[in-house]
């Protein structure tokens, strides 16, 4: 596993253009393993049956559920200061991101960092205390009338955004902390060293494929909210599949990305 750093140069028209779009995007980041783009011709490839069944087929940005896979997640930190970091199995080849979003003539500097993080996920250890960030989508599944199937329906308040992430919390092996400083705004997770910011809606356009749409486009909406908070690892080995697979829906959208640092 590897975790990779990107820095962008936000006054550069790319750069405003992939993060202005997460589909294009999730094209850029993917567009760093050559293994996962789809091919032109796989028929003759005679690796590609190989491929397939081992669960690496072209296209594909990750394996099964609980799978290591590509993740990807965007930190804006301050209008001139914008991080991908990405986490991912293979190591990433981002000479095209830096050509298109960074600064390609710069020196002595690649453009983006990779660093292992297969050491760092080895040493979690039960009752260690991380500060952390996540952007997710935070949904739950709802049945607007009987006899109606489920639908995934994004919560859309802080609390319940909160709250969400807080009954994730035994399926990813930890424990948000709790703190002294409740907020009041958010009575159910009263306590909880949880930040809940940068909440957003936008999703994106895709074309149409209802009948006598041709041609015309719909809106995939999209919730994400970030998570700023401090928590303390109760199943080391849950918590590694959820770093390295993520946590929740619309991971080919940014979100699902979990990252730890040290608590200062």
């Amino acid at each position: 596993m590897h975790l990779t750093r990107f820095r962008f140069n936000t006054h550069r028209p790319g750069a405003r253009k992939l993060l202005s779009s997460s589909q294009a995007l999730h094209a850029a980041v993917m567009g760093g393993f050559p293994d996962l783009l789809p091919s032109t011709s796989p028929s003759n490839d005679p690796l590609t049956g190989l491929l397939a069944v081992n669960g690496a087929e072209n296209g594909t940005s990750g394996a099964g559920p609980g799978k290591p896979r590509v993740l990807w997640r965007v930190d804006r930190n301050a209008k001139a200061e914008v991080f991908l970091y990405v986490v991912s199995p293979d190591r990433p080849e981002l000479t095209h991101l830096v050509e298109q979003a960074g600064w390609p003539q710069a020196e002595a500097d690649s453009g983006w960092q990779t660093h292992d993080y297969a050491g760092f996920l080895s040493r979690l250890e039960t009752g260690q205390t991380w500060a952390f960030r996540l952007t997710a989508n935070p949904v739950h599944s709802i049945r607007r009338k009987d006899g109606e199937e489920t639908k995934p329906t994004a919560h859309v308040t802080p609390r319940h955004q909160a709250r969400w992430l807080l009954k994730k919390q035994e399926q990813c092996g930890f424990e948000v902390l709790r703190g002294r400083n409740p907020d009041p705004a958010m009575p159910e997770v009263d306590g909880y060293e949880l930040l809940v910011h940068d909440r957003n809606s936008a999703g994106f356009d895709k074309p149409d494929p209802r009948p006598g749409r041709k041609g015309k486009r719909m809106r995939v909406p999209v919730v994400t909210a970030t998570f700023d908070g401090r928590l303390t690892v109760t199943d080391p080995d849950a918590l590694r599949r959820a770093l390295s697979s993520g946590i929740g829906r619309a991971k080919a959208y940014g979100c699902g990305l979990m990252t730890l640092a040290p608590v200062s």
